[in-house]
């Protein structure tokens, strides 16, 4: 019995993320965006939890990767995505263009999907990402709602079309940017070889707590820009490389 819990039960986590991603699906196409950000913000502890429950109970399995990629794709592909046309269809529509420009939302999970299907086969991806992690984008889409809720005075830039429209591409190339960013798992306790997701955590930290989710894009911002930072050191100790 404990055998078995122990091997099914970081799946039964994964369906828990799934499960709450399709929740916040049918909430956004409601137009409750606020409830659907929250059940992406419950998906993601869910795809937290699932890979702490792997390492810990030392259970990984070959489905266990795959429907991780498939819930990952509902929660943080999907669901970010249909949060995203709700914002548009928010804005004032474009002449010429009209409604068509909304469907620019759904290129999210295209490009989602792009993204998981080479971390899969990217045997360079085992202990850091190349390009933005699905659950970091979708985060930061699924903020942008809260935000509006939050400074209603921010929603006249946010609810633009061409900024929107802007910020969905660079999203979508971030996705799949050949680009190392760093891991937030910790391998060790060590300060020297972790001081970069000390930094991230304690940085997101305080910014979440003076600014609530509107830190969320800032702390996203910094999650890349320490990334491109440790990352560089790292290539100009290695000897030879000029």
């Amino acid at each position: 019995m404990k055998k078995r819990v122990k091997k099914h039960l970081p799946n039964a986590i994964t369906c828990a993320n799934l499960f709450s991603g399709c929740v916040g699906i049918v909430f956004a196409f409601q137009g409750d965006s606020i409830v659907a950000a929250y059940a992406l913000f419950l998906a993601a502890i869910f795809d937290f939890f699932d890979g702490f429950a792997s390492r810990v109970l030392q259970s990984f399995s070959g489905i266990g990767k795959e429907l991780d990629s498939l819930a990952d794709m509902v929660s943080f592909g999907v669901l970010p995505s249909v949060i995203l046309y709700e914002l548009f269809l928010q804005t004032k529509p474009l002449p010429g263009v009209g409604i068509y420009l909304n469907f620019i939302a759904f290129l999210i999970p295209v490009f989602s999907a792009l993204r998981l299907a080479k971390f899969n086969t990217d045997t360079r991806q085992a202990e850091i990402f190349i390009g933005l992690p699905t659950p970091a984008n979708a985060i930061l889409i699924a903020s942008l709602p809260l935000i509006i809720d939050q400074h209603p005075d921010l929603a006249a830039y946010i609810l633009n079309p061409y900024i929107l429209s802007v910020f969905t591409a660079v999203m979508c190339a971030l996705l799949v940017a050949e680009m190392p960013l760093m891991s937030l798992k910790f391998k060790n306790r060590d300060f020297n070889k972790n001081i970069y997701r000390y930094l991230l955590l304690l940085f997101s930290a305080i910014l979440v707590l003076f600014f609530k989710f509107a830190a969320v894009p800032v702390v996203i911002f910094f999650y890349i820009l320490l990334s491109v930072i440790q990352f560089k050191i790292a290539h100009d100790e290695v000897p030879g490389r000029d």
